[in-house]
This record gives C-alpha cells, structure tokens and sequence, in this order.
C-alpha cells in the first residue's frame, strides 16, 4: 500500500485560462496509507478526473502526485502499481471467472500456487467460488461486476485500489452487500482504497473518511459524523442529509440571528465569532433532525405555520413555514405534530452560522 499526496494538483481539459475552464482547482491532499476514502459528490465535479490523475490515466496540468515520497506524475498507468475499478465491467468475456482473476498475477510473474492461492481467496471474498469455472460472458451483471472488482483486489502488492461508481450496474440489495464486504476486506486486509461515488449512503457506509468535492474543488475532509454534525461549506450540509440542512438568510442583532422578525438565539461561544463576523450573506444552517416543534411558547422559540407532513414509515417530515421561509423538521413516527400553528426550537448548540458559504467557527 502507498502514501498518496497530491502537491498543487489542477487540471484543465482545454488549457483555457478562465477558471470555469478547469475541471479540478488547485488541490493539496494526504491519502494515508491503508485508508479507506469516499470522494463524494455531484456529477461533474471533478471525481472521476481525480481519480484518473491519481491512476495515471490523466496527466495534471499542474502539480505533483507522490507515493510514498517518490514523484510518479510523469509515471505512466502501468508503473504505478495502481488497480482501478471502473462504472462497468472490464473482464474477458470469454474466459472463465479463475482466469479473469489470475490474469493480472500471471502477467506479472507470480508462481501458479501462489496464483491459485489469490484466486481462491478472492473469488471466496466475493461469492463467486461456485462460479469460478464458469465463463464470464453466461453470468449476470452483477457477477461480472464481482469479477472487475475482484481483479483489482487480487493483487497482494498494489499501492492503491481505486473505484470509479463501480456498484452503478448492482442491483440495490447487492450494492449493500458489497459495500459491506469491501469494507470488511479493507478492515481484515488494511488496503489503501479510494471510492468514487454521488451516492451519500455509499459514502457513509464505507468510507472512514469522506472527501466532499464541489465545482472541482475539495470543500470538506472528514468522518461522516463531522461532516454531518459540523460542515464547513454551506453546500456539505446542502449535500449531505435527508433532508438536507436547512439554509437560513439571516441578519445579526447582537448575541441573537434575526429571520425576519424571528430571534433566534446563538450558542454562547458562538457568540463571539457572530460579533466579529463580516456584514452580509449570512445564513443559518440547522439539521431538520435538531429542530423540534412545540404546542406552546417557550424561551427561544418562534412561531411557525405548518404546512405539509410526509409520513416515511418510521420517520415523519414536516415542512413549516416562518415568515416566507420554508423549514424541514425530522421527527420520529410517535412525536406529536400540531394541526396549523406550531413553536420552534433552534438549539443553540446545533445552530450553525455561515458567511459567504462558510462556516463561522465559535471562539473558544
């Protein structure tokens, strides 16, 4: 396994000088070795080429990327020592599933026993050893799938394993099941993996560490708890969630956040950083899962209309309104809703201030 840093790495398709013109921004970043990483976001923000510069595939435009300290950006894909995984099978249809899998160990010279010994253990890992004789092109998408991602781990000595939305063509519950295993494997064997997706659940249920990427750029380095409980970018509590954050334009007036005429009230040490803060595009950004609804006034609270409840089985969502704003609330099945009128809390410790997108911190 490898250390892989990529040192002022960016990359422009067209070589255009305008910043809309590079796909991937300037970009420092550490992949320990033996990590397992999620590089999370929407369509075309710049994963995929990420992914392909770290591969070889790409050449940046600008930077470097090292391996365990050695410069590889000039190294081509195959001097790498990289395994990457891709959106769709790449397998020899017309070989059996052990030779899919031996195929990368024979080309680079390893003794038949110890190639029969991966084999075997691989194609265990991932369910296909009642396969294993059987000729990829009469299995099902998802077996061949299996095969791809078994080809990039049958490999002992790879620096990285890289994977490209590789569950894309898995059905739902197979998905779930792989995405345990991979985790599993990468618990047991301590591999260095980096997986691709727009899917948060996939992220979030395999990845110790999650790279969210925007527009080229990374916004947030974290745990999945961090990045739920404390993102950094506006677009990371957008993005993360079901519901989303709520994202709130608000204006200061001194230790409370204005919504309107609402005050709302801002935890003590955020009290400070609020004071300090730069004048305009402010916002308040709260989970849906840490308002809670109210049959009557209290400290804190303020009036909203409620306007829609969407019952999700063990869960219910509630859209409410205070003045013209929109609110998601989360609440659990049993929790009780009033009819049209209601009272919100924003906890103070839950409530997140924002200028131009990014989080304020507290003062300590």
């Amino acid at each position: 396994m490898a250390h892989v840093r990529l040192d002022g790495i960016a990359h422009s398709y067209s070589g255009g000088a305008a910043e809309a013109d590079w796909a991937l921004k300037t970009l420092d970043h550490d992949w320990r070795d033996g990590g397992a990483y999620a590089l999370l976001g929407p369509s075309g923000c710049g994963k995929t080429t990420l992914l392909n510069v770290i591969s070889g595939l790409i050449i940046p435009t600008r930077g470097r990327i090292l391996f365990d300290g050695k410069d590889v950006t000039a190294l081509p894909t195959e001097a790498r020592n990289i395994a990457q995984v891709f959106q769709f099978p790449v397998i020899y249809d017309t070989m059996t599933v052990y030779d899919n899998l031996a195929f990368p160990l024979r080309n680079r010279g390893f003794p038949g026993p110890e190639i029969d010994r991966l084999v075997r253990q691989v194609a265990g890992m991932l369910d296909l050893a009642d396969d294993i004789g059987r000729r990829a092109r009469n299995l099902s998408a998802d077996a061949k799938q299996k095969i791809s991602l078994g080809r990039g781990l049958v490999r002992p000595d790879v620096a990285a394993i890289l994977f490209d939305e590789p569950l894309t063509v898995i059905d739902p519950h197979m998905k779930w099941k792989l995405r345990r295993k991979l985790k599993e494997i990468h618990e047991q064997y301590r591999l260095t993996l980096v997986y691709v997706t727009h899917d948060q659940n996939e992220a979030l249920t395999f990845a110790d560490t999650i790279v969210v990427m925007h527009e080229g750029r990374i916004l947030q380095v974290g745990s999945p708890q961090a990045l739920f409980e404390r993102p950094q970018h506006t677009f990371v509590g957008y993005f993360i969630g079901s519901p989303g954050m709520n994202l709130i334009d608000c204006r200061l007036d001194g230790e409370t956040a204005r919504i309107g005429e609402a005050a709302i009230p801002l935890a003590g040490a955020l009290k400070g950083a609020a004071g300090t803060a730069p004048s305009g595009a402010l916002r308040l950004g709260i989970r849906p899962e840490f308002l809670t609804l109210h049959d009557a006034q209290g400290p804190g609270r303020v009036e909203v209309a409620i306007r829609t409840v969407e019952d999700l089985g063990n869960y219910r969502i509630v859209t409410a309104l205070l003045g013209d704003t929109a609110l998601k609330i989360k609440l659990d099945e049993e929790a009780p809703i009033p009819a049209d009128r209601a009272w919100l809390a924003f906890p103070p410790g839950r409530t997140l201030l924002y200028h131009d997108d990014r989080l304020i911190e507290a003062s300590p």
